[in-house]
């Protein structure tokens, strides 16, 4: 007898409970996932009923879970081990103390007003999801410069800016295109037509001329700037093919801006990026608890016991959301299934590192550079010029933020260095972009995320389907399901992993989860 999705779904649910049924309709298509532009999700409202939910960890996860239930009509207690909400939300302000596992703590020194953000860095325009929560909270944005053609780079030991970078490296592989269709080398693989058109366009596109080759006139930066009366500009001569690809690790600046959640236009709250966790917490703050690592996770029947500190305390009700990082669940005593255990072993995370100093804005005051980012091929990997307060005295250099983007071995080798190594590599690299200035640099502090307490890594790295458009594997799928009572979220749960967006994109999947649970009992 054919088994019909009903009774499919019906022995889903006997096995797995109503968290699994309602994955398995995700996947048929009978339950839709959240869709882009989820900004209106909401659970109904009182179908809580007073059911009881423990959250743990108060990152936007957390707090995204915490709201939504609350608003309908759950109650809720959130556990934080930390003395602050935010997770990997993290804005550093003079007076605030920088803690990483077996060094020295820093104490950071800036000047009012002027603050780091050591984690979460950017927000792109087409993440929704968290911009509604922004607006919805009254969290005031402002534009984050992402690319600045005014920048330099600075590889093979020579800066270049990347307007001379980019324009230069279109002229050559325009001026390689042209020559091979002026030698009829693509006749008979693309049609005369087509040839033609792409001929014409190289011209304003790339200023490649008539004979085949590219000129500079001017989109690459001037030897001379135009002036007043006589002053003619005199644009740069090109620079050769080896000059803009000096070594392999110049290739992701060239693609950086191209890359989707890295286009124009980019955004940051006004005043840190904390803003937008601290603006959620507002709406929360009575249910949650600072200070309270978990230390351990059961099952009490049909119901979830967390144990947490100080003083062994332990909080139990109907439901569990577990935002924590894979790294440090799996280390927390649990009842979970082998399967589940086993997937918390399997994700790696990144351990980025970010460097930053106060100082007076010489990059604005000397060399005309309004927020963007430097590259380099030093350890360091690009230097990060603030988008906010244009013009002010001084400001926060950014002056590493290492993350493999220039070479996949940096965030390992560069969180291994001491502070004051991470600190000298950046001030270097500084000096070679802005000659004489690094003696302005001042304050420096340096936050290894692979050392910081209650996070150990920056984001979650799947070495499976780690774009976009893949699938990600077993171990990746086994997270996703409940375990009872419990559901699973956090940054490392979603395809915008690393980002905000997808903390909050996770959570509403788990409550959905939570609610199909719930009204299951009911049922």
């Amino acid at each position: 007898m054919a088994l019909t999705r009903r009774a499919l779904l019906e022995r889903i649910g006997a096995a797995g409970g109503a968290g699994a049924t309602y994955l398995a309709m995700e996947a048929m298509g009978l339950a839709m996932p959240t869709p882009a532009g989820a900004e209106n999700f909401h659970l109904p409202s009182g179908s809580g009923n007073g059911r009881s939910v423990v959250v743990l960890g108060a990152g936007i996860a957390g707090l995204v879970s915490a709201y939504e239930l609350q608003r309908a009509g759950y109650n809720v207690t959130v556990l934080e081990a930390r003395d602050r909400v935010g997770g990997r939300v993290w804005t550093v302000r003079g007076g605030d103390t920088v803690a990483q596992t077996g060094r020295p703590d820093q104490r950071v020194g800036f000047d009012r007003g002027l603050y780091l953000n050591a984690g979460a860095a950017r927000i792109p325009s087409t993440h929704r999801v968290i911009l509604d929560y922004a607006r919805r909270f009254g969290v005031q944005l402002e534009p984050f410069v992402n690319v600045n053609r005014g920048a330099g780079w600075d590889f093979g030991g020579k800066v270049q800016s990347e307007r001379r970078m980019v324009n230069d490296m279109r002229g050559h592989i325009a001026e390689l295109l042209a020559k091979a269709i002026d030698a009829h080398a693509l006749d008979g693989k693309v049609s005369k037509d087509e040839l033609q058109k792409v001929r014409r366009f190289l011209a304003p596109y790339a200023g490649v001329g008539k004979d085949g080759t590219y000129a500079p006139s001017g989109a690459s930066g001037f030897s001379v700037e135009g002036g007043g009366y006589a002053q003619a500009p005199v644009p740069l001569p090109r620079l050769k093919f080896n000059e803009l690809a000096p070594s392999p690790a110049v290739i992701l600046p060239y693609l950086f801006e191209h890359i989707y959640d890295m286009q124009a236009t980019m955004l940051q709250p006004a005043g840190g990026m904390d803003r937008i966790p601290l603006a959620i917490y507002e709406h929360v703050k009575p249910l949650v608890r600072l200070r309270s690592p978990v230390t351990a996770i059961r099952r009490a029947g049909e119901r979830v016991r967390v144990e947490h500190g100080p003083g062994n305390q332990a909080a139990e009700a109907d439901f569990a959301v577990v935002t924590l990082p894979a790294n440090l669940l799996e280390r927390i005593p649990n009842d979970f299934s082998p399967a589940k255990k086993a997937a918390l072993k399997e994700v790696d995370y990144l351990p980025s590192v970010k460097v930053a100093f106060e100082a007076p804005r010489f990059w604005e005051a000397d060399d005309l550079i309004y927020g963007g980012l430097a590259w380099t091929d030093r350890p360091n990997e690009n230097v990060i010029y603030p988008s906010d307060r244009f013009g002010a005295d001084k400001g926060v250099l950014v002056a590493a933020y290492v993350a493999g983007w220039t070479n996949n071995d940096n965030p390992q080798k560069f969180a291994a260095l001491s502070d004051a190594e991470r600190l000298r590599v950046s001030r270097d690299s500084v000096e070679a972009l802005h000659p004489g200035r690094s003696r302005l640099l001042s304050k420096g502090v340096s936050v290894g995320w692979g050392l910081i307490p209650y996070s150990e890594g920056v984001g979650a790295i799947w070495e499976d389907g780690q774009g976009a458009a893949g699938v990600r594997g077993k171990h990746y799928q086994e997270l996703l399901k409940p375990e009872g009572p419990i559901v699973f979220a956090g940054e490392h749960l979603s395809y915008q992993g690393l980002w905000q967006e997808g903390a909050a994109l996770s959570a509403h999947e788990a409550l959905k989860l939570v609610q199909a649970m719930a009204k299951a009992k009911v049922a």
